[in-house]
């Protein structure tokens, strides 16, 4: 292996990481946004308890996102430094604002809304989960301004090798960025809300947290009801979006090697790139061509319209198209089955229902990471879209050693970051709602004879379960 992939390869291992991250915390911020203001409104005290509850495990998972999220910059400048010599006057005031604005917003806000619930008002700590919300959602938009711009770029002139800025709005506004942003967001938002509909699950499962379980079924199910269709039809949108300005890419992910009309859809194949071929392919015929023009003959462009070197690796976005799709279907089977049970009068006591929708927790996370894959994958060999290539813009100094110890230091960091995390989790999760207020209401208030102790997130586990185990103790008795 060469630098160049290694680089690659280190890339994406600490990207499929940290993706995981904000995939899962910007719907959670959201939702605990929800609960806060229908507590504040209907003075429910269910709602107050789901919101300590998933306040625990935001901050944990909050803090495993910046820790694992800040390696990205810093490669920037270690592995593509020709790309960032070239781009910055580009992408860094927009990173910039990303800082600025929702990362400080986030960081201040979560520090109110972790410990300010005895100290502040109602409206300001309900105030404070909104700010939060709204802090990984701007995180969201500077964050996928910059990789829409490097998928189809516009608003810039080159100067001497580097791309200058002529308009900032044209920069932030490119033809791709409202649909990958609709896109992406809205796939963050279903994969939290399956999060939250299996953790209830298994909750009803074992009859433990029945009311909070209830209300975390209904609002879940009900969200996704709206946001999984939703997400169906801007995921066609947004590949409509792909074969106008990134045909190649959409050529890959469908794996249509022949310029023709009245394309049939491949249902799967396996991809011979050496052949320029699919080899035991199931298709439908025309297919492609209507979902895709909207017309039964509608044309579309085929690989072998660009220069083998221009092509991405087909294979793998054509199976991560695919498995992404499939992460779709499944999910709208298990929202279809919950209504079912449902309008049976079953939905909370339903094995079927349960079982399905607590196995259902990693879909979103599988989607997105297939989703970014044929992102990525299918820019290539780009690093700015036709302009730049992902060879041009590696550090010139690296040598392959120098990549490969960096790549074995990351593996084993984010071995011990996501191992630990997970396992902060899992104890936090099992807990429970109930423990978790629990745990709150046991740091107990500052007295004159005794100083209060200082809260601290990341032992919310270890008081979570002291405090279950007491409350349990105490009824038991």
């Amino acid at each position: 292996m060469d630098a160049l992939l290694l680089s690659r390869l280190q890339f994406v291992w600490v990207i499929a990481w940290h993706i995981l991250l904000p995939a899962f915390t910007v719907g959670l911020a959201c939702y605990i946004a929800t609960l806060e203001v229908l507590w504040w409104w209907k003075k429910d005290d269910v709602y107050r308890r789901l919101s300590a509850y998933w306040i625990k495990i935001f901050a944990v998972s909050f803090g495993m996102g910046v820790v694992s999220g800040i390696v990205m910059p810093f490669q920037f400048g270690t592995n593509w430094s020709r790309f960032s010599d070239a781009a910055a006057s580009v992408i860094g005031s927009l990173m910039a604002y990303e800082v600025l604005t929702a990362f400080y917003l986030e960081a201040a806000f979560l520090g109110v809304l972790l410990f300010g619930r005895k100290l502040v008002p109602q409206w300001a700590h309900v105030f404070s989960a909104l700010m939060v919300a709204f802090g990984t959602l701007m995180s969201s938009f500077w964050i996928l301004a910059v990789n829409s711009w490097m998928q189809t770029p516009q608003g810039h002139v080159v100067v001497d090798g580097r791309f200058e800025p002529v308009s900032m709005l044209a920069v932030l506004f490119t033809p791709s960025f409202p649909y990958r942003l609709s896109h992406t967001v809205i796939a963050f938002l279903v994969t939290s809300g399956f999060v939250i509909l299996a953790v209830a699950a298994g909750f009803l499962r074992q009859r433990r947290h029945v009311e909070e379980s209830r209300v975390m079924v209904k609002m879940s199910l009900a969200f996704l009801s709206i946001m999984v269709p939703l997400q169906i039809v801007v995921g066609d949108l947004h590949g409509l979006n792909t074969l106008k300005h990134q045909p190649a890419k959409l050529a890959a992910m469908e794996g249509i090697w022949e310029t023709e009309r009245g394309v049939a859809a491949s249902l799967f194949a396996i991809p011979d790139e050496k052949a320029e071929r699919n080899r035991f392919e199931i298709a439908i015929p025309k297919l492609a061509s209507w979902y895709l023009t909207h017309d039964w003959n509608g044309e579309i462009k085929g690989l072998k319209e660009w220069p083998r070197e221009d092509r991405p690796p087909v294979a793998i976005v054509y199976f991560a198209f695919r498995i992404m799709v499939g992460m779709g279907l499944l999910m709208l089977l298990v929202v279809v089955v919950g209504w079912v049970m449902h309008f049976k009068g079953r939905l909370y006591e339903s094995p079927l229902f349960l079982r399905l929708a607590h196995w259902s927790m990693p879909l979103g996370f599988i989607a997105v990471l297939a989703g970014w894959t044929v992102t990525e994958v299918g820019r290539q060999p780009w690093v700015v879209y036709g302009l730049m290539r992902t060879s041009q813009g590696v550090s010139p100094s690296l040598t392959t050693f120098d990549v490969a110890l960096s790549f074995a230091f990351y593996i084993a960091a984010y071995i011990v970051i996501f191992g630990a995390g997970f396992m902060l989790l899992r104890r936090i999760v099992r807990a429970g709602p109930q423990v978790a207020v629990a745990a709150e209401a046991a740091q107990g208030e500052p007295s004159q004879d005794e100083p209060a102790r200082p809260a601290r997130p990341l032992s919310a586990a270890t008081e979570a379960t002291t405090a279950g185990a007491t409350a349990r103790g105490d009824h038991a008795t």
